[in-house]
């Protein structure tokens, strides 16, 4: 029990990060459409994420487990198919300029922005474990 608990409590705060950090993500009523949200994903990072995993197993090992980032990318769509206060969407990324090292304005469609919340949610929760350690 105590394990679910800090699973749950590492997704929101990733959760949270994710949802400031990138502007395609939407959370209708903030702090509640967020506590659901967590919950949700950890759910199916229990239950649904290893059946995933299971049924890309032929191209992770095709691919030597370069493409398992799929398995998140699915678990945080199908969040947002289950909580319908969670909205993830395209958006205009305006560009970034530092001392010569320039990112381009670029519009960043609906998979990107999955892609790119998912890694950012990876990131943090193994951040958050290895603390915990």
């Amino acid at each position: 029990m105590k394990r679910y608990l800090r699973l749950y409590l590492y997704n929101f705060i990733s959760l949270w990060l994710a949802a400031n950090v990138l502007a395609g993500i939407n959370l209708g009523e903030k702090y509640k459409t967020l506590a659901l949200t967590a919950l949700a994903l950890t759910l199916i990072n229990i239950l649904i994420k290893p059946l995933i995993n299971l049924l890309l197993l032929p191209l992770n090992l095709l691919t030597l487990g370069f493409f398992r980032w799929i398995t998140g990318v699915i678990a945080l769509h199908l969040v947002s198919i289950i909580i319908p206060e969670f909205e993830v969407s395209g958006f205009n990324f305006s560009g970034f300029s530092y001392q010569g090292f320039i990112i381009p304005p670029i519009y960043l469609p609906r998979f990107w922005v999955l892609v790119i919340a998912s890694f950012i949610i990876s990131f943090v929760i193994s951040f958050l474990i290895w603390l915990n350690k």
